[in-house]
């Protein structure tokens, strides 16, 4: 079996968004492999952040992995503008889609890679008859609409059963895990199956961007 592959996707909802260009470029020179995007709408989440304009302002700063995750409903009409402004990856929440499948052809359809977000009460059912066309699977570790949030234990144990689901596909799905991650808890959460990691203000709130993530990979290096 080959070994797992770790992505470390910083969440620019904690950067410096005076300097939200020179953030991303010294994340990106520390090593991260994504850039995670964390759209949301004062509608579907009490917050309001960054829409398409700054995924094309960014996009030109880093050939990295934009992965995109929209916390907006409805959510059919932002994801090709999304597409357009140069998302890799993009993720939505099932209750703010009127058709998962249809929002799914959609992403897929501009070009993207689609991603499905469960949220801490958010059933893994929803995965039942969609699992097979995702490239992504993001199990929300806090209930999303703001950064800083502390990491909900229990979402080991969704993981845990999101990774058999994924691994009785036999497809390659990342299975991406969002809110609370740090270096101390990251190598519990891999070992629970997640191989794709969003840390906002454990990297962006520390003083070293570049040794944040190493001791990050550091502590991945003992998950097997």
């Amino acid at each position: 079996m080959a070994a797992r592959v770790f992505r470390i996707a910083p969440s620019i909802l904690s950067a410096n968004f005076a300097r939200l260009g020179d953030e991303v470029a010294a994340v990106v020179a520390a090593g991260a492999d994504m850039i995670h995007f964390d759209v949301m709408d004062n509608h579907y989440v009490p917050n309001l952040t960054v829409g398409p304009l700054v995924c094309e302002a960014i996009r030109p700063l880093t050939k990295n992995v934009i992965d995109v995750h929209l916390m907006v409903s409805p959510v059919d009409r932002i994801i090709p503008d999304f597409a357009r402004a140069g998302a890799n990856i993009i993720s939505f929440h099932p209750e703010a889609s009127g058709h998962v499948d249809r929002t799914v052809g959609l992403i897929h359809d501009s070009g993207c890679k689609a991603g499905l977000v469960l949220n801490p009460a958010t059933p893994l059912s929803y995965l039942d008859h969609i699992v097979h066309k995702l490239d992504l699977v993001l199990i929300m570790s806090v209930n999303p609409g703001f950064g800083g949030q502390e990491f909900i234990a229990h979402a080991l144990d969704k993981l845990r059963a999101a990774r058999r689901r994924i691994d009785d596909t036999g497809r390659e799905i990342m299975l991406e895990v969002d809110g609370g991650v740090n270096a101390a808890n990251i190598a519990a959460i891999a070992r629970a199956g997640a191989d794709t990691f969003v840390a906002g203000s454990a990297i962006f709130g520390s003083k070293d961007y570049r040794e944040t993530i190493s001791r990050m990979r550091e502590a991945l290096k003992s998950v097997h």
